[in-house]
């Protein structure tokens, strides 16, 4: 057996269908008919165009258009000058193989985008690599594995699977995924939730140890594999499918029901999404609302500022497709690891603890302006609620609530209409503004807990930095109690509040967040039902006496032992 991280749930049992991940050996290689070479080139970009545009078609239909972006993206990128033209340039001028000097320009620009301190630019790099290995094996004639044409039901075995694997493959016969790198939140990873397809990931050396049709075992809410297992732990890894699957139809029957804990407690369950196309996979898994609308991705990919009728549009169609059920959209996040390239910002030591979020908006006050009007517009379609990000300050918090009212005095002079009843609220994720919530619950009506940052801020650790990502832990006790005063401040000013981080949709934190208090938690669409279940199945009483045996815990690995104890987890 060896582990892995456990990226997405269900317990498989199949075959392997092992990727090969072969270093593309290419050769300089002195050419006489320069003419020739570069029609040779010219028919692997046919041919890869040819084969890009099925694969952007088929994801259209299965995936929807978000998932289908990347795939025009890699299109974009077949057709780049600067890019294509060089490799022209260089066989011309060294009279070298189209290969060779594809893989050079490939290099250099590779290069060039992994050094930028963008995480965006960054993942741009994995797709000048995905278009040209792709190019570069049709020029060296290495067979490419056709995942839509499975014959037989497989586990898929890779080093990683690219944008382009997961988009083409028979998703029918296609049982689990396992590779050999990425993290929860790698694209194999996202993937596989998205398709609700079981899968491990981060084991390492998975292609070596696994060899064509062995038989393998796994599950992927532990990360455990098992290959060419004995009879026993075959039956038993059935079994486990069996409960798994039985599991899943439980879940089912959950839909419509109250997120309500044994003894009446109710709690609002609603969903993270980044574009309209993902209202479906809340709708899917009953939301009872949205508790976070990631805006920003409405400004990336693009070569200027999303108009206000563009973000009006986007907007409206989340609250039309939530059928009146609450949508808190977030304004403006940008900054820190998220950069625009129309956007010019100067580099910054430390770009999380810089210019980015409400202070970037409260500068650059037309962007935020007009954010803000087509959110008002689009107020009429639904129930919008308006949240702040990286508030720090009662003097921020107010002066973003002053824009706000500025917007409505000039809609109302236009003639414009928007909803009365809009709930103005902000993130908590900075612990400044978690010590001093007492005072900015009298100004807002909800607050929604940010954990993913709260916690780095709160434990002074880059949760980027591998060696030192064991001190971001959920359970720290510090966390706790700045995430308990919140609650408490809020219902002290009659106010709800909410959150929006990954801890709320742990398995493992939400017996304590509900015996915190906590009133709306928003997650993952996959997570939904799961948490539900947890949730009407305890008492809220219990959950209290729970939450106060968890703060008086001095270590976050008496807390985490606590809470496995408790739920025999």
């Amino acid at each position: 057996m060896f582990k892995g991280t456990a990226a997405s749930p269900g317990i498989v049992l199949g075959k392997a269908l092992v990727l090969e991940h072969n270093e593309l050996v290419i050769e300089k290689k002195s050419i006489s008919d320069v003419d020739k070479e570069i029609e040779r080139l010219n028919d692997a970009v046919a041919i890869s165009k040819a084969e890009l545009e099925k694969v952007r078609d088929k994801a259209k239909v299965e995936l929807g258009e978000e998932e289908a972006q990347i795939f025009e993206s890699h299109l974009l990128v077949l057709e780049d000058p600067e890019l294509l033209g060089s490799t022209m340039d260089k066989v011309k001028t060294e009279n070298v193989n189209a290969d060779f000097a594809l893989n050079e320009i490939k290099e250099m620009f590779v290069g060039m985008f992994e050094a930028m301190d963008n995480e965006y630019m960054r993942e741009r790099a994995a797709d000048i690599k995905d278009v040209t290995n792709r190019i570069l094996r049709h020029l060296l004639g290495v067979k490419i594995v056709d995942l839509a044409a499975l014959e037989d039901e497989v586990v898929l075995v890779a080093h990683d699977l690219t944008p382009s694997d997961t988009a083409t493959m028979d998703k029918k016969k296609v049982l689990g995924f396992l590779t050999d790198i990425g993290g929860r939140t790698s694209h194999t990873a996202i993937m596989a939730r998205t398709l609700e397809v079981a899968a491990v990931v981060g084991l390492t050396d998975a292609t070596q140890k696994i060899k064509d049709g062995d038989f393998v075992v796994f599950n992927g809410d532990t990360g455990e594999v098992i290959v060419n297992p004995d009879e026993e732990t075959i039956a038993k890894y059935s079994q486990m499918k069996k409960e798994f699957e039985d599991y899943k139809k439980s879940l089912e029957l959950l839909k419509g029901q109250p997120s309500v804990t044994t003894d009446g407690k109710h709690v609002e369950l609603a969903g993270n999404i980044g574009t309209p196309n993902d209202v479906d996979g809340l709708i899917k898994n009953d939301a009872e609302g949205v508790g976070l609308y990631r805006t920003e991705f409405l400004y990336m990919d693009r070569v200027d500022f999303p108009t206000e009728d563009e973000q009006y549009e986007a907007y409206k169609a989340v609250l039309e497709g939530m059928s009146g059920k609450p949508v808190v959209i977030r304004t403006l996040d940008i900054g820190g690891d998220k950069k625009l390239d129309y956007l010019q910002m100067d580099e910054e030591m430390n770009p999380f603890l810089g210019y980015r979020a409400i202070r970037l908006c409260l500068d650059r006050k037309e962007i935020f302006t007009t954010q803000l009007r087509a959110l008002y517009r689009a107020s009429v379609h639904g129930k919008l609620r308006i949240m702040f990000p990286m508030i720090s300050s009662l003097e921020e918090l107010l002066q973003a609530k002053a824009v706000c009212e500025e917007v409505k005095e000039v809609l109302d002079k236009e003639n414009i209409a928007y909803s009365k009843d809009v709930e103005v609220g902000m993130m908590i994720e900075v612990p400044s503004a978690a010590i001093i919530s007492d005072v900015l619950a009298k100004h807002v009506d909800f607050f929604s807990i940010g954990t993913n940052d709260l916690i780095q801020y709160t434990c002074a650790v880059d949760r980027m930095n591998q060696k030192i990502s064991y001190l971001y832990n959920q359970f720290n006790p510090a966390v706790l109690r700045l995430i308990k005063m919140v609650i408490d401040n809020a219902h002290k000013e009659g106010k709800w509040a909410g959150m929006c981080g990954e801890s709320a949709g742990d398995q493992m934190m939400i017996p304590i967040l509900l015996g915190f208090g906590l009133d709306e938690f928003s997650m993952s669409p996959i997570s939904i039902l799961p948490a539900r279940k947890l949730i009407n199945s305890v008492s809220f009483e219990d959950m209290k006496k729970f939450s106060e045996e968890i703060l008086a815990l001095g270590t976050a690995e008496e807390i985490k032992n606590h809470v496995e104890k408790t739920f025999n987890k």
